[in-house]
């Protein structure tokens, strides 16, 4: 039976006092929004128009539904950002002369799609793209909701994993290259892998906020769940839906962010880091 030392000891204390204050102050803070919300007077308007129960019932089968356009969305947009943003932080991270132009490319670009708002980048690709064809082939929205998204997330990305392979030390590199390796073999077999590892905890992050930002694409055109809450909506008059649609976000969202919390934590262990209160 393994022995605590007195460290772990220390550690293990504080988490479980840290666990019980948390306890308490949410209990304290869930109580208080209980008792107080109601009494303000309004309160019969805001639950007759976000908390109508029937009106969840009926509408949180479709809400669903339309989920699946945007679970469809993120899962073919996910590879797509991962590989150019890694494209372009290779670009940015090359070091000889003669590939100047390529960094500058990777740099223009990091700094206008970051520069654009989302919702901007996916309201000038979605409507004015499809104008230079003249086959209907081409004007599917969902085409150009996904090449907006990859655009603008690949320029946020890619600078988490320049950070990544910046954060490799160079005598990392100086030992790869000192046993023959090539540049390409160094950042491939030595480089990457270690920034890699150190990244997957913002890499969570950007993922969860791809996973919200997917709704945008409803803007352009396509019928998922935030246009098929506006619809029903429209139908009940009532903004119950809206709140089925935010409850349907939170239990995808909710376990991702959970997970990235658990990498960060993986992390700080192995690296011997301790968190200071």
């Amino acid at each position: 039976m393994s022995q605590l030392t007195r460290r772990q000891e220390y550690e293990r204390g504080r988490r479980r006092r840290g666990a019980v204050i948390a306890s308490a102050s949410t209990i304290i803070v869930v109580t208080a929004v209980i008792v107080l919300v109601p009494r303000f007077e309004g309160w019969s308007r805001v639950r007759k128009a976000f908390f109508d129960r029937e009106v969840f019932l009926d509408s949180f089968p479709r809400l669903l539904e339309a989920f699946w356009l945007d679970i469809q969305i993120f899962l073919w947009s996910t590879p797509l950002i991962f590989a150019l943003s890694l494209a372009i932080a290779i670009a940015r991270n090359t070091r000889s002369p003669a590939l100047f132009p390529l960094r500058a490319f990777a740099v223009i670009y990091t700094d206008v799609f970051r520069g654009v708002p989302v919702i901007l980048i996916i309201f000038l690709i979605g409507f004015g793209v499809p104008g230079l064809f003249d086959s209907r082939a081409w004007s599917n929205p969902l085409i150009w909701g996904t090449v907006a998204l990859v655009l603008s997330y690949s320029a946020y990305v890619s600078e988490v994993i320049r950070a990544g392979i910046d954060s490799v030390h160079e005598s990392q590199r100086a030992a790869a290259r000192s046993l023959g390796m090539t540049g390409n073999q160094t950042m491939a077999s030595v480089v990457l892998p270690q920034a890699m590892r150190r990244i997957v905890p913002p890499l969570m992050n950007s993922l969860v906020s791809l996973q919200k930002d997917v709704a945008l694409v409803s803007l352009i055109g396509p019928v998922e769940i935030l246009r098929r809450a506006g619809i029903e909506k429209s139908n009940f008059a009532n903004f119950t839906p809206y709140l089925g649609a935010a409850l349907i976000f939170l239990i995808l969202t909710i376990p991702c962010t959970r997970l990235a919390d658990w990498l960060l934590a993986r992390e700080r262990r192995r690296t011997g880091a301790t968190a200071v209160a």
